[in-house]
């Protein structure tokens, strides 16, 4: 039987109401792994490479990152683009998380690698079922 490795979310998000939801909403649909929240793009990279305090991803766990496009100081996408044009990073799942709809910048992450494209409903029932989808997908998929 195959071991699987401790799976920890990463959730990019700066707005404090959006991540707010989206941590209780996986919570609500049975989702109970450690969660670790980042408020911009920066933080989010330094974590993931390693930058600054941080020693970067634990080679025993497995990573999933929700990542929201809109931003400061690092957007979603340069941050995406930072871990798929890194060979040690490149395999980390990515489910972009974001209100933007653009089919431009849909087709852009896609192009550099995001795994799926998620856009927030702007309303708020609406956002709650999403994300009770979305962590029943995790819960399936099993990163």
């Amino acid at each position: 039987m195959p071991k699987y490795k401790e799976l920890t979310i990463l959730i990019a998000e700066d707005d404090d109401g959006h991540a707010e939801l989206i941590m209780s909403g996986l919570k609500e649909s049975g989702i109970c792994n450690d969660l670790i929240r980042f408020v911009d793009g920066k933080q989010t990279w330094d974590f993931i490479s390693g930058n600054g305090k941080n020693m970067g991803l634990d080679k025993n766990k497995s990573y999933l990152l929700l990542l929201d496009i809109n931003m400061p100081k690092m957007n979603g996408i340069e941050v995406l683009e930072l871990i798929k044009g890194n060979e040690d990073f490149k395999n980390l799942p990515v489910m972009m998380l974001t209100t933007t709809d653009d089919p431009r910048e849909v087709d852009k992450c896609y192009a550099l690698g995001c795994n799926i494209y998620v856009t927030k409903p702007v309303d708020f029932l609406k956002f709650a079922e999403t994300l009770k989808r979305l962590g029943l997908f995790i819960q399936v998929v099993k990163v």
